[in-house]
């Protein structure tokens, strides 16, 4: 698996060589403030006690409060929290949010859970980071394998060790809890804002186009949902089990019921449609592949193999610095993460909001308001790409890193 932090800190070193810092300026931006590393006992429903391996990495406050998602996967560890958190903060600072950046989470397959033991373990997990998360100091999310349940179990956990409700502990909690309307979709949808945006400029006609998807769980079913109502005709789909593929165009409607209603890939079928292995979509012949995968899905072995003409970065680390330059040398169109993904985050933000000022915004205000600000963060990125003569990938780096640096300057080292 390649290493998420190491790819960040390649990028970081990139991106200071071209703004011309010095060592001293930057490096501190490689590493995390704060790391806690937790046993989480849970007691298993047969009762036995199983210990997991939980995180919270919190990178940089400079700018607000940190803020990141809880991760609960198998392929959670150490460098990938480390990476992840670094990654959230470049991304709020990019978007101009007043966060800071972190990320948790707990080395586990959720799906081999019962429901009670997923209750146990989010709130164990809660307790053993509770020193460290505050509505003012850290504040969580969902992200892989977790959802608004299990932020309203966090939230009833900090709540609870408070002696009073304390909706702000977490966004992307259910609405009947503080959630903000529009949060669900947030990431898939500013994804889909962000390609229509690079389409234009990049004079590529959306109804002419055609797209895969690598990855359905809830950002790359909506992100599919976006680009299928934009036009695009959706020529292959993946998830954990499998692919599809019907060069015809896929029945998007049909694929997504199928999805919501529990099924896997690898069980559907339909007219026309052939099953393919999931790596095998990733090089499918199309003008859009999204990425939507829970690490990275292109690489150095097999970047040389895809056929897209526009990558869209709608998960987190999901190309690779060496693969990035793969691509760039090839004249292949990367959408990076640190705009493409941004739209949850914003909505995050939006929420602390709400919950702060006791507001309730309707959800075409959420996605108005969102879509402003990440096309606006994506006109700076595309500014910024020309002005320097790089990729987008890059200058969302550069950009970041920039206003990281003069934050860190105007406010010096204490003491």
């Amino acid at each position: 698996m390649a290493k998420i932090y190491e790819n960040f800190t390649t990028m970081i070193d990139r991106a200071a060589s071209i703004l011309g810092l010095e060592r001293t300026q930057y490096e501190f931006a490689k590493f995390p403030e704060r790391e806690m590393i937790v046993s989480v006992p849970v007691e298993m429903d047969d009762g036995t006690v199983t210990v997991f391996q939980g995180y919270r990495v919190q990178h940089s406050s400079l700018l607000g409060p940190y803020k990141g998602g809880v991760r609960f996967h198998p392929t959670v560890d150490h460098d990938s929290i480390r990476g992840l958190a670094g990654l959230m903060t470049l991304k709020c600072t990019l978007a101009g949010l007043p966060f800071g950046g972190a990320k948790g989470g707990v080395s586990v397959d959720p799906a081999k859970l019962s429901r009670g033991e997923l209750v146990r373990l989010t709130r164990r997990y809660t307790a053993m980071i509770l020193p460290v998360i505050g509505p003012d100091v850290d504040i969580p999310a969902p992200d892989v394998g977790t959802d608004d349940t299990i932020m309203g179990w966090i939230m009833d956990t900090y709540s609870m060790m408070a002696g009073k409700a304390i909706p702000g502990i977490v966004t992307g909690k259910p609405v009947e809890l503080g959630g903000s309307r529009g949060r669900h979709d947030a990431t898939g949808k500013g994804a889909v804002y962000v390609l229509k945006e690079a389409m234009k400029r990049l004079r590529v006609g959306r109804e002419p186009s055609t797209a895969a998807v690598a990855g359905l769980g809830n950002v790359g079913k909506s992100a599919l949902r976006g680009m299928y109502e934009q036009g695009i005709r959706v020529v292959a789909v993946s998830d954990s089990t499998g692919g599809i593929l019907r060069e015809e165009g896929l029945d998007v409607p049909a694929v997504l019921a199928f999805k919501e209603g529990g099924g896997s890939l690898r069980d559907y079928s339909a007219p026309g449609v052939r099953q393919i292995p999931r790596e095998q979509v990733l090089e499918t012949p199309c003008t859009v592949l999204a990425l939507c995968t829970v690490n990275a899905a292109v690489t150095e072995e097999n970047a040389g193999k895809l056929q897209a003409s526009i990558l869209l970065e709608c998960g987190n680390a999901q190309i690779t610095a060496v693969a990035g330059d793969l691509l760039e040398s090839r004249e292949v169109t990367v959408i990076p993460d640190l705009v493409a993904t941004a739209g949850g985050v914003i909505v995050d933000y939006f929420e602390r909001v709400q919950n702060v000022q006791s507001l309730i915004w309707e959800q075409f205000e959420v996605d108005r308001m969102m879509k402003n600000i990440i096309l606006k963060t994506f006109d700076q990125v595309w500014e910024a790409a020309v002005q320097h003569g790089v990729s987008l990938r890059v200058a969302s780096y550069v950009i970041a890193l920039e206003k990281v640096c003069e934050a860190k300057r105007i406010r010096g080292i204490f003491p």
